[in-house]
């Protein structure tokens, strides 16, 4: 495990989960009630069952790191990546309307007004860090005004959610948990704010129907900021991952952009490979509930399942030559956005958001290619993506 926090670990995971996954794919440690999973059918497994749900952040036991129980806030109580059914069933039903695939499929026409900007905009400059030009602002300005967070709040969020999402990971240090409270304070307060706002002057927004829903007593005012926060923060964290890993894995395999030009068709299957291939979430964790097994091994009530998603989307077993990239791969679903109850409500979304750009990057270049020596990775396991990706594109 220890290995895998290296700066190295952290940005090219994959060498190291095919080790652990060859010599101990069901591995519990000696030091703490911990079990490290990285086969795609364990995975999958406890993902689905029911004896395994999320720790009670108040009872001193968060995520993979623990960190997040110190937060002691609106999200870490009462935002859905934390509560278990039946908490989680009535917040989740609250929202799953918005995500649902028509729903989303509705939006396709604005997100391709937002792409066609920005694209244009990368079109008058040619090179660019393609992570400030067009993987970041894209989804924060889709679900900025999906929740109704108006235009001049966005930009003050990236570092902002950076912050609270660092206590997320593994081996955080008491200095991030401390930047992590302040920030998850200030996005408190901003929600409170403009939930007050709304109440106030109601809008045709996701922030306006929850405030509703809260003043008909479906929920309560913490409930109501914690799935604001999560929303908004996971709405584009993860997509804008999926942007710039995808981006950046084309640059490493020009032979699937040249395909991918002469095959348009192909983009919702180069999505979905990139997905598996460079997941956008590398961690996962479930905490026993009862007593429990993994592989035919008895999991005690309040040990925790590390789930290496990463690891799974790369399972021999269940991908054919997992570690090449391969956009006309069989079809079968990954865990890039997780599964069983907890299963991401904006997949759809985030697979739309993914298939736009490329889309709209075919069309209006020739070409890209990397510029400099390459890439600077995010400091971070659980979620993984990139801090910096300068890119050149070329024009038709």
């Amino acid at each position: 495990m220890d290995i895998l926090l290296t700066a190295e670990g952290r940005a090219r995971p994959f060498d190291r989960y095919r080790q652990l996954r060859e010599i101990a794919p069901v591995h519990k440690t000696a030091q703490s009630p911990m079990w490290f999973l990285t086969r795609y059918a364990d995975c999958e497994a406890v993902l689905h069952d029911p004896r395994f749900g999320k720790p009670d952040p108040s009872g001193g036991a968060g995520g993979v790191s623990g960190a997040t129980a110190s937060l002691s806030s609106a999200f870490t109580r009462h935002g859905l990546v934390f509560l278990n059914p039946p908490d989680h069933t009535r917040l989740r039903a609250l929202v799953s309307g918005v995500f649902a695939v028509r729903r989303v499929d509705a939006l396709r026409a604005r997100i391709e007004e937002i792409t066609d900007t920005l694209v244009a905009d990368i079109g008058e400059v040619l090179e660019v860090d393609a992570m400030d030009a067009l993987a970041l602002p894209l989804p924060i300005t889709v679900i900025g005004e999906l929740l109704g967070v108006p235009a001049q709040d966005r930009n003050q969020f990236r570092t902002v959610v950076r912050d609270v999402t660092a206590a997320m990971e593994v081996g955080v240090a008491p200095e991030e948990i401390a930047s992590a409270a302040a920030a998850m304070r200030d996005m408190e307060s901003y929600f409170l704010e403009l939930v007050a706002r709304r109440r106030r002057e109601p809008a045709d927004d996701l922030v306006s129907m929850l405030t509703r829903s809260a003043d008909d007593g479906l929920l309560d005012i913490e409930e109501l900021v914690g799935t604001l926060i999560l929303l908004f923060s996971a709405g584009f964290e993860t997509t804008t991952n999926l942007i710039g890993n995808g981006l950046n894995t084309f640059l490493d395999h020009p032979e699937a952009w040249a395909l991918l030009q002469q095959r348009p068709d192909l983009v919702g299957a180069a999505v979905e490979e990139i997905l598996r291939f460079e997941s956008p979430i590398q961690v996962g964790s479930r905490m026993a509930l009862e007593p429990a097994e993994i592989d035919s091994r008895r999991v005690e009530q309040g040990e925790m399942a590390v789930l290496f998603l990463g690891a799974a989307n790369r399972d021999p077993l269940r991908f054919a030559d997992p570690d090449v990239f391969d956009i006309q791969r069989e079809p079968k679903p990954s865990l890039a956005f997780s599964g069983g109850v907890h299963y991401c409500l904006g997949a759809h979304l985030g697979r739309l958001e993914g298939r736009v750009v490329f889309e709209r990057l075919l069309r209006s270049f020739a070409g890209m290619h990397r510029v400099g020596e390459g890439p600077r990775w995010r400091g971070s396991l659980v979620l993984h993506g990139l801090e910096e990706l300068p890119v050149r594109f070329e024009r038709r």
